[in-house]
């Protein structure tokens, strides 16, 4: 059974994309834990991160680097920071989370409910800082 990030990959669910290469996508978290809160995945499903050979997993990285210097430049925050659950959903991911402090990324906090509206808003400024 193919993960729900395989069906953002094909188009069969929505989400609010910021990046996007042939190997990887960048798509905004819809619980997030701040505003700017994106989900770097490769395409390829594969469920532990570790498990992803070497080169897809250093393409990931690099990815995921670009993908944060521009939620950098579009959310206002000190940092982002990086975390790797690998429990959630069986499709290896990296959250990237704009971050003022430590606690702005404990996962046991409530998350936000943005509305479309603003998850699009959010996205907007996200691709405009690349």
């Amino acid at each position: 059974m193919s993960s729900i990030f395989s069906k953002i990959i094909s188009g069969e669910i929505p989400a609010h994309k910021v990046a996007e290469t042939e190997d990887f996508l960048a798509f905004l978290d819809i619980s997030p834990l701040r505003e700017g809160h994106v989900l770097v995945i490769p395409k390829q499903e594969v469920d532990y991160i570790f498990d992803i050979e070497d080169e897809t997993y250093a393409g990931l990285m690099i990815f995921a680097k670009v993908v944060a210097k521009a939620i950098k430049k579009a959310i206002p925050c000190k940092r982002v920071g990086v975390a790797v659950i690998g429990l959630e959903v069986p499709h290896a991911h990296i959250h990237l989370i704009p971050i003022d402090n430590i606690t702005d990324i404990d996962f046991s906090q409530p998350k936000l409910k943005l509305t479309e509206q603003e998850l699009s808003e959010v996205a907007l400024r996200i691709l405009a800082a690349f």
